[in-house]
Parts: C-alpha cells; structure tokens; sequence
C-alpha cells in the first residue's frame, strides 16, 4: 500500500468562500409590478373623480377645467408653453450644475481648513435663511439681465442644501479609520480622496435630490417676484399671464409642466443616487429577509 496521499490541485477553491457564488437579492416580479400599477392606479382614479366633479355639479371652466380642457390646452397651447417651459428647465439645471460644483468645492474647503469654515459658513447661513423673495429686486436692480438674477437665486436656494450635506458627510467618517490612515502616513488629500469623499456620498445624494426640487421651486418664486414678460419668459409667467385673461385651462397645463418636470426632477437625482450606491451602501443595498 503507497502511503502517498491523492494530489490535490493547488487551486482548489471548493469550500471556501471564493467558490460561493454572492448573489444580489431580486425584486420579485409581482412587486415591480404592483410598484408600478399601484400608482397608475391611483393617478388614474384621481383624474376620473376631478371628471366627476366638474361633470356632477355644472362647474364652468373658468373655475375649474375638466381634465379633458387641460388636455386641449396642452395641445393648442404647446407653442407658448413649451418655449417657457425650455427657459424655466433651463435656469434650473444650470442653477442646480453650478450649486453642485460650487457646494461640493466649498465643502471640501471647509472641511480641508478650519479657518476657511469659520470665515464662510457664516455667509452661507445668512444667505440660505434670507427669504429668496425679499433679495430678488436687489438682484433685477444688480445683476446685467432678467434671467441672470433667476439664476443667481435658483442658484442660491439650491447651493446651501448641497454645501451642509456635503460637509456633513465630509465630516461623519469613521475616526478609527481616519487613525488607520494617519498610521500609514496618508496625506490629507489621499485620506480627503480615498475615504472621506466615498464616505459622503450618501449624504451628497441626499443634497442632490433636495437642491434638484429647491432648484426648480426657487426659479418659479423668482420669477414670479421679477414678473418677466417677452420671448425670455418662463412657465411662472405663463401661470400669472393666464390668471389674468382668466384662461384657467391653460393655467392648469402650465401647472401640469411644471409638476410633471418636478417629478422628472426627483426621479433623475433618485436614479442617480440609487445607481451611485446600490453595489455598496446599506442605504441602497435590498435587505435579504
């Protein structure tokens, strides 16, 4: 009898943790669809009941359009609403485009010095708990256009969010991690780029989707204070242009547009979120019970 032992080959993984396959937990089917139908469903039993109501008791549509008036005044209407409409998306991504890059440089400053946070943070407090409304005539009296000062306070309402989330998640880390890398000799800007940014990310999502919707209100309110008129104009002065000529349809499909981009709004910065952390964050990760 050999007393030699049977080979085994030198990268057998059977056993281990390596050969157990990790499998992500799914959704069932019937939830995604109910997730979808649920709302559907609601969304539609909403629009038949304001149907109902309109029909039942005889209300005229200069106080309240049945929802098949909205629908004509979204198409006819199209020519008007549609140009304010790319005006209004427009200041609003540009306002939330220049609040991210300048809240999350600003965080990183704050958070890198001391001194740097002592100096500003004061002025972005002030700024974020002065009513937008009551800076606005400052800003058409200052600024070089109608639009620049809509911007400047789209811009302003959507930057303090985004800073105080991001310098919160700067500044949640780990300290047991943040002595691990200062034992191996991690400069402040490896440890800045390698953990702390990483670390804070849920929270710059979190400041993401509340200045994407505070972008959005804040161009509205500002021009509703400005009361632009004129190839420039956006949906806040379509809403008050038909308040006016008391064209409440049209007023509604204005309305409509500016929800409908809300939602479209929310639901970007959601899938942003969602797509950023789902591999790896608890709050994004499905629970497996």
């Amino acid at each position: 009898m050999s007393d030699t032992l049977p080979a085994v080959p030198a990268h057998d993984e059977s056993g281990t943790d390596s050969a157990v396959a990790i499998l992500a937990p799914r959704t069932p089917r019937s939830e995604k669809i109910m997730r979808i139908a649920i709302p559907i469903g609601m969304l539609v039993l909403a629009v038949i009941a304001w149907h109902l109501t309109v029909v039942l008791n005889n209300i005229p549509k200069y106080i309240l359009p049945a929802p098949a008036d909205v629908a004509k005044s979204l198409l006819t209407d199209y020519p008007t609403l549609l140009p304010a409409l790319w005006v209004t998306l427009r200041i609003t991504f540009t306002a939330l485009f220049l609040a991210l890059v300048g809240g999350v440089a600003l965080a990183i400053l704050l958070v890198q010095s001391r001194w740097i946070e002592l100096a500003l943070f004061p002025f972005a407090v002030i700024l974020q708990v002065t009513p937008i409304i009551a800076i606005t005539p400052l800003l058409l009296i200052y600024a070089p256009d109608t639009q620049t000062a809509l911007l400047i306070c789209s811009f302003l309402v959507a930057f303090f969010p985004i800073l105080s989330n991001m310098v919160a998640g700067l500044k949640s880390v780990d300290h047991n991690l943040l002595n691990l890398y200062d034992l191996y000799g991690a400069s402040r800007w490896q440890t800045l780029i390698y953990l702390k940014i990483p670390a804070a990310m849920p929270y710059f999502m979190a400041g993401l989707r509340i200045g994407g919707g505070l972008a959005l209100i804040a161009a509205v309110v500002a021009e509703f204070a400005a009361g632009t008129a004129g190839e420039g104009s956006g949906l806040a002065f379509r809403l008050l242009e038909a308040q006016y000529r008391l064209n409440i349809p049209r007023m509604f499909a204005a309305l409509i547009l500016l929800t409908a981009t809300g939602i479209a709004i929310f639901g970007l910065t959601s899938f942003i979120s969602w797509f950023s952390l789902h591999r790896w964050h608890e709050s994004a990760i499905r629970r497996e019970n």
